[in-house]
C-alpha cells in the first residue's frame, strides 16, 4: 500500500483539562443529551468523509509502555485514532476542522501526520 497520501489522525484530550472537568460536572441528563448530540455529529462526519476514511480506528484504552526497563503503565493524551487518505497534509487536516471531538465533546484537538514509507522497504 502506498503511504504517500495516507494520514494518521490522533484525537487528544486530557482527563484533567478544564473542558473535561466542566463536562464531568454537567448534570447527568445534560451530559447524556450532549453525548447523543456528539455521537450523531460524529456519525454525520463519518458519512460526509466516508470516501477519505481508510480505517475508522476507534477509542484508545489504557497505555502500556515497553522500553529497555520493561513494561510499565503510563498516561498520555491520546483518546482515539482514524486513518484517512487525502491529496495533501493540509487537505487531511481540513477534514477535521470543527470535528465533534472538540466542537461538542471535551476533546482538545486532533493531530494529523503523514504515514511515511518504511525506509529501505
Amino acid at each position: 500500500m502506498s503511504t504517500n497520501d495516507t494520514y494518521l489522525a490522533v484525537f487528544l484530550g486530557s482527563r484533567t483539562s478544564p473542558r473535561m472537568t466542566a463536562w464531568l460536572a454537567l448534570p447527568d441528563a445534560e451530559r447524556r443529551a450532549r453525548e447523543q448530540e456528539g455521537m450523531a455529529a460524529w456519525k454525520a462526519w463519518v458519512d460526509k468523509h466516508q470516501a477519505a476514511i481508510v480505517a475508522m480506528g476507534g477509542p484508545l484504552g489504557r497505555t502500556k509502555k515497553v522500553s529497555e526497563r520493561g513494561v510499565e503503565d503510563v498516561g498520555n493524551a491520546m483518546a482515539a485514532f482514524t486513518l484517512v487518505r487525502a491529496e495533501s497534509h493540509e487537505a487531511a487536516a481540513a477534514l477535521f476542522e470543527n470535528h465533534p471531538h472538540f466542537a461538542i465533546f471535551p476533546g482538545e484537538s486532533v493531530e494529523i501526520m503523514p504515514v511515511l514509507p518504511i525506509p529501505g522497504a
